[in-house]
């Protein structure tokens, strides 16, 4: 098997991190694969908004608790120290399918370099809060963004959980 696809077969979400920050070369690597992913028409309306400063990723993560009706004290980003946000231009008609890929490119991406990466939900419902998106205009990012996902993203400090693939997933048409 070829080393993408075994990258691929691999890759699991990771949900408890090392304190430790990965280097900037590992966080810009995982950032530009998922800059590099397709989009409709090349339009490419994807922004990442790479969050590092620890205030700014713990706020982030307490505004993603409320969202969710997390318990008091639990960390939707199991403690990983980097937060890579896809927003994506609403104004282009498949900027969710294009934010998606976006994701999908940085957690393999993060896989291949030996950190791990957790999709997590909820940054619509973060983005679309005037603190937030204030935060964006102050940031010097314009434009009518959507929240997508959030990349997590650190050194794991666990092994990676394989499931199991289910059946009867794919309909064979010849």
């Amino acid at each position: 098997m070829n080393e993408t696809l075994e990258m691929i077969k691999e890759r699991r979400s990771i949900r408890k991190y090392q304190a430790k920050l990965p280097t900037k070369e590992e966080i810009e690597m995982v950032v530009q694969a998922g800059l590099e992913a397709a989009s409709g028409m090349n339009r490419q309306p994807v922004h990442i908004l790479a969050v590092t400063q620890k205030a700014l990723r713990d706020k982030l993560s307490a505004a993603n608790a409320k969202v969710g009706n997390f318990e008091a004290g639990v960390d939707p980003f199991y403690g990983a120290p980097v937060v890579l946000v896809v927003l994506a231009d609403k104004r282009c008609p498949t900027y969710l399918y294009d934010g998606s890929l976006a994701m999908g490119n940085m957690m393999l991406a993060a896989k291949s370099i030996g950190l791990g990466s957790c999709w997590i939900h909820r940054a619509k419902e973060e983005f679309e809060q005037a603190e937030f998106k204030s935060l964006l205009k102050e940031l010097g990012v314009e434009g009518d963004f959507e929240g997508i996902g959030h990349c997590i993203l650190g050194y794991p400090d666990q092994e990676a959980q394989a499931h199991p693939i289910q059946a009867n997933r794919v309909t064979w048409v010849e």
